[in-house]
């Protein structure tokens, strides 16, 4: 059966009327948008069956293990797209979260068996030597979800993670009522992702900015792990009775979120978090969440496929970066 406008738009993350207009050649969408549009169309087979190129390429991503309900959600984006792209050959290598020497050695194992190399990157020593030995060896190398600065890499695909702060700051500031001093808490899986730094870093300064009446009494890491989120959650309330705000900054919401509820705080804390799950989706519900700050894993997963293969290729690549997007229980999207 033909792959329809909807299954194009839910592929390429836009509109169907972005798509009708794309197909039927219409004005009002950018290149970039078309390109995409188009790229998806032929891959899920619109326009019929193409030939098959004779150019394969070895493409291999390296993604933490764990409970962390998005990295599974990219981790089966990525499997999806490339298994839709006859030219790509894909493996993924799932290595513990935390330990960059593990990390290190996994990259050092794809020299010379891999042409591509898509990472959620720890900012250590050895990941940057074991990417700059990578890159020597004429490896494309590709950051996803959390960078690594001055060190030879292709590109990075994710958000802005300082803005993300910051706009938690906001939110969760103007949630709460201003002039009275009120205790806050963060939670972050590990400061080893510069990802996680750097929202702390903005969630630091936009309180500091415009709203000094919020404390940050504790931050708490918990290794991206549901079970320690919850047991750090609950020990933070127990500390702290008139705790009014939460940002937690990496994965682990059900944890913190079942921690507020079994608590009786959902209506007196708010909680805001990162990446729109089935978990998280639950607590939006519930209440015990607030907000949800979401990046699209499906467009994360296609724009690092993208930036590898193009680079492969040695073919010039458009960056369309994945946008910020607030969630509330009132506009949940499908998943």
């Amino acid at each position: 059966m033909r792959s329809t406008l909807f299954d194009i738009a839910r592929e390429s993350g836009v509109s169907t009327a972005t798509v009708d207009r794309v197909l039927n050649n219409r004005s009002g969408v950018s290149e970039r948008t078309r390109s995409i549009v188009m790229e998806t169309a032929r891959r899920l087979g619109y326009f019929g069956a193409n030939e098959a190129s004779s150019e394969r390429i070895q493409l291999d991503f390296v993604l933490p293990q764990g409970t962390n309900s998005f990295i599974k959600t990219l981790k089966a984006q990525i499997e999806r797209q490339c298994a839709a792209q006859e030219i790509i050959d894909c493996r993924i290598h799932e290595v513990e979260g935390f330990n960059p020497i593990t990390l290190a050695e996994t990259l050092m194992g794809l020299r010379g068996a891999s042409q591509g190399v898509g990472l959620i990157a720890l900012d250590h020593p050895a990941v940057r030597e074991a990417m700059r030995m990578l890159a020597d060896a004429g490896v494309a190398v590709v950051t996803l979800v959390s960078d690594i600065l001055h060190v030879p890499r292709t590109g990075y695909v994710g958000i802005d993670n300082r803005a993300a702060g910051r706009l938690a700051g906001y939110l969760l500031g103007r949630f709460l009522p201003p002039g009275e001093n009120r205790k806050v808490a963060l939670f972050a899986g590990s400061l080893s992702y510069r990802g996680h730094e750097e929202r702390e870093m903005g969630f630091r300064h936009i309180l500091s900015e415009e709203f000094s009446h919020l404390d940050i009494v504790e931050l708490r890491e918990v290794r991206d792990d549901r079970q320690r989120a919850y047991e750090e959650a609950v020990a933070l309330l127990a500390r702290h009775p008139d705790l009014v705000g939460i940002y937690n900054i990496g994965a682990g919401n059900a944890g913190i979120g079942q921690a507020i509820a079994e608590a009786g705080r959902a209506k007196s804390i708010i909680f805001i978090g990162h990446e729109l799950t089935e978990s998280s989706k639950l607590l939006l519900l519930s209440g015990a969440m607030d907000a949800v700050i979401d990046q699209n894993p499906r467009v994360e997963a296609r724009e690092a496929i993208a930036m590898l293969s193009h680079a492969v290729l040695g073919k010039r690549f458009d960056y369309h970066a994945p946008r910020l997007q607030v969630v509330f229980r009132e506009n949940i999207p499908e998943l």
